[in-house]
């Protein structure tokens, strides 16, 4: 792992990092609430100015970063502290340093498509001996679901297809304004080891901005989505623990992506970005997506969860989020991910 890869996996995560919390901070400043350290990084101060009330730091550890506001880890009589807002306040704070990740990434995606172009879902030929055309599907069809599953961009479709261990797949289509569904039985490509049906996608070589900015959308979700099934897969046993990637592998990743060019670069960061947003929406302790939970139920209920309890529950959170992290770092360096 080069030092040059190193930096670049840096820069690259202090941007994410930067962005989440900024989202915390201006929503923060938006509600009042007194800021008494912005911090990007975490560990020892090595670089800080002081503003008007916040001092803003960069600390020695790339692990992340926080947002430090008065009355967020005690009481407080201070009108404007954290503790002394409203739940619906603070879950606007709270949520919105997921949110920017989730827009970091769909503008990045923005950037990648108006660059690159785009693949799409609609269907420009076939291949030799294509599954999908003995079925019945034809050129210019647009692919909207594949078992019941919402295809948005080729990446759904392609997602779908890597899974795929030789089930007859139900494609539907839009031809003509009218939908069709057709039940294709995938081919096995020896070559490259999985099913496929047999079809290509729509090359979006010059895209208007309208079409970046809704591939950029669509891409996003379908990161999402990705969360999501990897967790379920993880859970149900699809997946082993070799397959998850902590920060040593997110390094390699990175400089191997920077090493493809910027573009590729601009993607993955897109993906990270995703990641991370919807990783701390989950409805964990310690991540925003806990307290998101924990104030939508006061929210609903009108009482207040005693801080007390709270606390100890995040602390325990926080602690198995450290403990992960350090068994992922060691699966890492044991296990290396192949690129």
């Amino acid at each position: 792992m080069s030092l040059i890869n190193i930096i670049i996996a840096i820069i690259v995560l202090g941007i994410i990092v930067l962005i989440h919390e900024l989202g915390h901070f201006i929503l923060a400043k938006l509600n009042g609430v007194k800021v008494e350290e912005f911090a990007i990084g975490m560990g020892p101060k090595i670089l800080g100015i002081k503003g008007k009330e916040t001092q803003y730091s960069i600390r020695i550890l790339p692990i992340g970063g926080y947002v430090n506001m008065t009355g967020e880890q005690e009481k407080s009589d201070d009108p404007r502290a954290y503790c002394n807002k409203s739940p619906l306040r603070r879950l606007s704070i709270v949520a919105a340093g997921p949110i920017m990740n989730l827009l970091l990434a769909i503008i990045l995606y923005c950037i990648v498509a108006n660059v690159t172009g785009f693949a799409s879902p609609k269907i420009s030929g076939f291949t030799a001996n294509s599954a999908a055309k003995e079925a019945g599907v034809k050129v210019n069809d647009v692919i909207v679901k594949a078992d019941n599953s919402s295809i948005h961009t080729w990446d759904d479709f392609s997602l779908k297809m890597l899974l795929n261990k030789g089930k007859t797949i139900n494609i539907t289509v839009k031809r003509n304004n009218q939908i069709k569904s057709f039940n294709v039985k995938p081919i096995k490509n020896e070559k490259e080891n999985r099913y496929m049906v047999g079809i290509a996608p729509t090359v979006v070589s010059k895209p208007s901005i309208i079409e970046s900015i809704s591939y950029g959308g669509s891409e996003t979700v379908t990161m999402i989505k990705e969360v999501f099934l990897s967790f379920k897969m993880l859970f149900t046993g699809q997946l082993s623990a070799k397959d998850v990637s902590g920060p040593v592998s997110i390094v390699r990743v990175t400089g191997a992506a920077a090493s493809a060019g910027f573009i590729n670069l601009i993607n993955f960061m897109a993906f990270l970005s995703a990641n991370v947003g919807m990783f701390n929406l989950l409805p964990f302790p310690a991540l925003d997506g806990g307290y998101v939970i924990l104030f939508v139920i006061q929210i609903i209920t009108g009482k207040k969860i005693d801080d007390d309890k709270v606390g100890i529950v995040t602390t325990i959170g926080f602690a198995l989020l450290m403990a992960l992290m350090v068994v992922v770092t060691i699966k890492d360096v044991l296990y290396p991910l192949k690129i």
